[in-house]
């Protein structure tokens, strides 16, 4: 089921032409080339956008970290190949996704993704998960290979057995004060986002609210409760597809130790290790879009690999 929007503006009063010069990457032209819609997945309804791409290209289809809607990757999608068909969407009761009555978790997440793909007429896709989105994209990896080609996972770590963030970053992100409030996110941006949120910490605030949507708070504390006891450490040996970990090596939410121990583990992976934090493949998009293009197009043989910074 199929319902088409116009694109939509931001919610929230200052959530418009504020701070948009500052999101890197920005393209109206791109943007306005995107078919925004609502569909039925498996009982619940998303909010998607598709870049339709060239036909025979494998989709992109790309997983948002938590609290945040499909907007904030906006900067990301912009610099990649136009002739890539990219698919995003918003988690049920974050950004324009209408709120589910009962919570989640990630292990039931595979089928909406893979019914998702099923109605948008793709058997295969390639993956990117960034954060919260990056243990989505390894738990659809998991459970359904035969629907992935290959596997981007950004600033992220392998669930509740993980190298910890300190106990001060792991009280704020309890909260979805930041998604909230712009003056507080450009307050913490700097302790919490690290990389270029410290020297510009607006880049951090128009990144969450000068373009992204608002959800009922509710949505947040769903995502935080989807990842109960959640963990793919020992699992992460059976990950098939071809896999890319990129990494900041100033991320206060995934210290870079998480990256090297998954790279570790996972057979078919390279790993990356960017200067910067945790916002970076928006921040920094055109740097860390080759990066992505490049792993994306390559050959499948190519061996496992680590490259720090650059």
């Amino acid at each position: 089921m199929t319902a088409d929007q116009p694109s939509p503006e931001p919610a929230g009063k200052d959530r418009g032409r504020a701070g948009r010069a500052w999101i890197p990457g920005r393209s109206q032209k791109a943007e306005a080339s995107q078919r925004m819609r609502i569909l039925s997945v498996g009982g619940r309804s998303l909010r998607v956008s598709v870049r339709e791409g060239t036909p025979g290209w494998p989709p992109l289809l790309l997983c948002n970290g938590i609290g945040v809607s499909l907007e904030l990757l906006q900067p990301f999608v912009d610099v990649l190949d136009p002739r890539r068909p990219v698919i995003r969407f918003d988690m049920p009761g974050v950004g324009g996704s209408p709120a589910v009555a009962l919570p989640y978790h990630l292990i039931t997440l595979p089928s909406l993704l893979a019914g998702l793909l099923d109605e948008l007429g793709y058997q295969e896709a390639d993956v990117l998960g960034i954060s919260w989105g990056g243990a989505l994209a390894q738990q659809f990896a998991l459970s359904r290979p035969e629907r992935v080609r290959r596997l981007v996972l950004v600033s992220t770590a392998p669930g509740v057995i993980m190298v910890p963030a300190s106990p001060s970053i792991l009280l704020r992100m309890l909260s979805p004060r930041r998604h909230r409030d712009p003056d507080y996110a450009a307050r913490i941006a700097g302790e919490l986002y690290g990389g270029s949120a410290r020297e510009n910490p607006i880049v951090a605030r128009d990144l969450l609210h000068a373009t992204t949507r608002l959800g009922p708070a509710w949505g947040y504390y769903y995502q935080l409760l989807a990842t109960a006891g959640w963990t793919s450490l020992p699992f992460l040996s059976k990950l098939r597809p071809p896999t890319l970990i990129l990494a900041g090596d100033d991320d206060p939410i995934i210290p870079v130790a998480n990256a090297r121990i998954m790279h570790r583990l996972i057979p078919h992976s390279d790993l990356h290790i960017y200067r910067g934090g945790h916002l970076e493949l928006a921040a920094d998009a055109e740097h860390l879009g080759a990066i992505v293009e490049a792993f994306l197009d390559a050959d499948t043989t190519t061996g496992a690999t680590t490259t720090d910074g650059s």
